[in-house]
């Protein structure tokens, strides 16, 4: 039977992770001097328990939270700005969900996201995605208002210039993948590659679109184009731990 790893579409991430990055950002988010807290967390002494479906889940749970975290001082100003915030409906204990699903709603473009019929639904953020959408319209002109307030071409020009240009290096750099030699031998690897469409090649400097190189120095490490990151994480190899993406 084939095995691969969920991969959830960026448009229909499941409920569970909207729940795992709340919690996380609840403990990452930038705490601001009291006179000038106007967005309220709930109470974050407690560490959260996390329970990730696969090793994906757990990736875009953690990404979803640190991208909230880059963009909180912009995502509170479009809730406040919009009025959506505060509402009395929405306790404290919440306010880590709203921001991490705005995050997402406007990484969307405002648009409905897809829902599985076989996703078990989580009432808090089915509650979350309502009233965010319900008042999609007043949070996207909020972010508009916003760029024209910063003169901002897009969010990440609301990031310093330095965490831009690191972004966009790291975004260039090849992908890291270990072959776990415990459970499939380096030839073997080389022969699923080959039948997936993949060409190896002599170093990065000859990458291509699917292609993928070794290291010179370990010959158990692979490299692969940046660009293939969703692709190697939907193959047999990596949903069976016999590549681990570094």
């Amino acid at each position: 039977e084939k095995r691969t790893m969920t991969l959830i579409e960026k448009n229909s991430y499941h409920d569970s992770v909207y729940v795992n990055a709340a919690k996380i950002f609840q403990g990452i988010h930038t705490e601001k001097p009291k006179d000038r807290t106007l967005v309220r967390y709930g109470d974050d002494s407690l560490s959260p328990m996390l329970t990730f479906k696969d090793e994906y889940s757990q990736r875009v749970s953690y990404e979803l939270a640190f991208s909230a975290l880059k963009y909180q001082d912009l995502l509170e100003e479009i809730l406040l700005d919009s009025c959506v915030y505060p509402c009395q409906s929405i306790p404290g204990e919440l306010t880590s969900l709203l921001v991490v699903m705005l995050y997402d709603l406007q990484d969307r473009k405002f648009q409905a996201r897809e829902i599985s019929d076989e996703e078990e639904p989580v009432a808090e953020v089915r509650k979350i995605e309502y009233y965010l959408y319900s008042f999609r319209t007043k949070l996207a002109a909020a972010l508009a208002r916003c760029r024209i307030k910063h003169d901002a071409l897009s969010i990440e020009y609301f990031l310093p210039e330095s965490i831009r240009k690191q972004e966009q290096r790291a975004s260039t750099l090849p992908l890291c993948v270990w072959i776990n030699t415990v459970k499939i031998s380096l030839e073997d690897v080389f022969s699923d590659l080959k039948k997936k469409g993949f060409t190896r090649v002599e170093s990065v400097s000859d990458f291509d679109r699917y292609t993928y190189c070794m290291d010179h120095h370990c010959h158990d490490v692979l490299f692969f184009p940046s660009s293939l990151k969703e692709e190697l994480l939907n193959l047999d190899l990596v949903a069976d731990c016999k590549l681990l993406l570094q």
